[in-house]
């Protein structure tokens, strides 16, 4: 059977401007948040995407009106006042790490029983972490196969809530869970982080979507938070941002071909922490001009750089794909969590990279990639949209790119 696969046409300077699809991870969360809210809300800007369709199927199947615009860039969401209406459930996630892991906390405050699962690299990805927190909050979660992975079984009669410790080193998404279900506890929360909080933006991005929809939690620090029981989220219409994460792309695009590219929606002060992606570009060589309304990015001669990406871990591999032109090596730190992502983000970025030709040396925390004289090759994608979307960067430069499984 052949392979579905895609070349890359090689191409000049790149030039234009574009409004990317809304942010998954706000979609996300603004779904959770308007789904356990009093009311009914309206989320436009929403991004269609496999991440957010197994959400919004999740939801349905757990008894909510949820509805979208036949371009699924308006969702409407009737909340159910944090009583879930199902008492059963068997939800289908995919490979999606924030739906498996919202919905896991938000099930816990229904009445019966859910199961959550899905694709094979689904059920590789930890979630013990998650699991061990709400059982300190007096949930009963575990894993089916018991070994910290997917299947979850959910038996749920409401979360009692008192104080839970997780760590903050695996993923920022455990504690994001947490956060936005701790207001339907029975009982005040106190979330405690042990250790460093990695991907730090995606935790106060979660503060602020709960914010909009009417529950504002302290975020004076990022290791104790304490929500009061009582609180409920209002239902309001909501304007989502485009995706910070997918506009890295075509930032990184002007980069690698000498171009310009505006992306429009996105600024300096956006919600999303991957803006800082262009903070990066600057440092490579790149001039980077914040309109009111606006982000450009101008390609110029690409240099290597030294930098801690743990604040923007989704943007690793469009760095990656932009440290193939540069003159110097860059070397990527503060990144192990994104080992268990949808794919293994180190170890099979650096095999990836290889089969172009660069040098690339695996970090216990990131990697260090040396450029060399770069090759065509078919890029294996791991089921991983980032790894598809990065690598096809390289080949508006460099001929012969084929990406297999686009």
């Amino acid at each position: 059977m052949t392979r579905e696969h895609l070349e890359i046409q090689p191409c000049g300077p790149l030039l234009g401007s574009i409004r990317p699809p809304g942010s998954k991870s706000i979609t996300n969360r603004a779904l959770v948040c308007a789904a356990l809210a009093d009311g009914s809300s309206v989320l436009r800007g929403a991004l269609d995407s496999e991440d957010t369709r197994v959400m919004v199927d999740s939801l349905q199947r757990l008894g909510l009106e949820v509805c979208a615009n036949e371009e699924r860039t308006e969702i409407r969401v009737a909340g159910c006042g944090g009583r879930i209406p199902a008492a059963e459930a068997d939800l289908f996630l995919a490979n999606s790490g924030t739906s498996i892991r919202f919905l896991t906390a938000l099930t816990t405050l229904g009445r019966g029983r859910f199961r959550l699962d899905g694709v094979e690299r689904m059920r590789e990805r930890p979630i013990q972490d998650l699991l061990d927190g709400l059982r300190q909050l007096g949930a009963d979660v575990r894993s089916e196969l018991s070994n910290g992975c997917p299947p979850v079984v959910v038996q749920g009669d409401g979360l009692p809530g008192g104080s839970t410790t997780v760590r903050g080193n695996v993923s920022s998404q455990f504690l994001s869970g947490l956060l936005m279900a701790a207001p339907y506890a029975q009982h005040d929360v106190c979330l405690m982080v042990d250790g460093e909080l990695v991907s730090q933006p995606y935790v106060r991005m979660t503060l602020a979507v709960m914010s909009a929809f009417g529950i504002r939690v302290d975020d004076s620090r990022l290791d104790r938070f304490v929500i009061a029981s009582g609180n409920r989220y209002t239902g309001r219409e909501y304007a989502i941002e485009p995706d910070a994460s997918a506009a890295s792309y075509f930032w990184a695009a002007a980069a690698i071909t000498g171009g310009q590219v505006t992306v429009e929606g996105l600024t300096r002060d956006a919600l999303q922490g991957d803006v800082a992606f262009c903070d990066c570009l600057a440092q490579m060589g790149c001039r980077v001009e914040y309109g009111a309304n606006s982000t450009t990015v101008i390609g110029g001669w690409l240099h290597g750089i030294t930098v801690d990406m743990n604040a923007i871990s989704d943007t690793v591999l469009t760095l990656a794909a932009v440290a193939l032109y540069a003159d110097s090596p860059t070397t990527i730190t503060g990144v192990a969590h994104i080992r268990h992502k949808e794919s293994d983000r180190i170890g099979d970025l650096a095999r990836e990279l290889r089969q172009l030709g660069a040098a690339v040396e695996e970090l216990p925390d990131g990697l260090q990639i040396v450029p060399v004289t770069l090759r065509g090759a078919e890029i294996e994608t791991y089921n991983d949209h980032r790894m598809a979307m990065s690598m096809a960067l390289v080949g508006l430069r460099t001929p012969g790119v084929v990406i297999l499984n686009p």
